[in-house]
């Protein structure tokens, strides 16, 4: 922005007119050329105020971007701190994959198909791992199906056992029923043979 032009001029000229050695003697004249100069004066004092104004307003507008610039940098710092910490906790998750068993790479491409361990795979080390992890997956799913059904068949057998057991034990009541009958039939007929059967040659009493 461009400052308004220097008073110097115009106070000087108008410090000559109060010269005593001054040319101009008309006081005409030197009234109409003080007036002049006073009307330049004001101008440019105007100028002046109006370029302080503005100079002002510059500098408010260059602060408050300043200040949103630095608001935004501090943000950007922050989200920064935010996703470092958020990096160092990636890096420091125990995955459970850590802890189990799994093919070797190499085991891994042996068995597993062509395209799971291509060119691109395994210079990709977390397509690689992801690959692996996939076919880590398959046998597993085959597993615990076979193990859902081990354990429903485990089930109907055990209700198949209970449903027997139940049999077995409503026989072995009724078996224990029949002996105690028998035996207290036995017993009645062991009480009536010695009161009606005689020994061998003697005769009944009536």
């Amino acid at each position: 922005m461009d400052l308004p032009p220097s008073p110097d001029s115009v106070i000087d000229a108008l410090r000559d007119l109060t010269d005593p050695a001054s040319q101009l003697k008309d006081t005409s004249t030197v009234h109409a050329r003080a007036g002049a100069l006073f009307a330049r004066l004001k101008a440019l004092n105007r100028a002046a105020n109006v370029a302080t104004k503005a100079h002002k307003q510059a500098t408010a507008d260059a602060r408050h971007h300043m200040d949103q610039t630095h608001l935004e940098l501090q943000n950007l710092l922050y989200e920064k701190r935010h996703l470092e910490r958020e990096i160092d906790k990636c890096r420091q998750f125990a995955s459970i994959y850590q802890d189990i068993p799994m093919y070797t790479v190499d085991q891994f491409v042996e068995l597993a198909p062509p395209e799971a361990h291509a060119e691109d795979v395994m210079s990709n080390q977390h397509q690689l791992m992801l690959n692996r992890l996939s076919f880590e997956l398959q046998p597993r799913h085959r597993l615990d199906q076979r193990v859902k059904e081990l354990t429903q068949q485990k089930e109907e057998l055990l209700r198949d056992s209970k449903s027997k057991l139940v049999t077995m034990e409503s026989v072995k009541v009724q078996i224990d029923t029949l002996v105690k009958t028998a035996s207290e039939i036995r017993k009645k007929v062991d009480e009536l043979v010695p009161s009606t059967v005689s020994p061998v040659g003697t005769p009944l009493q009536t």
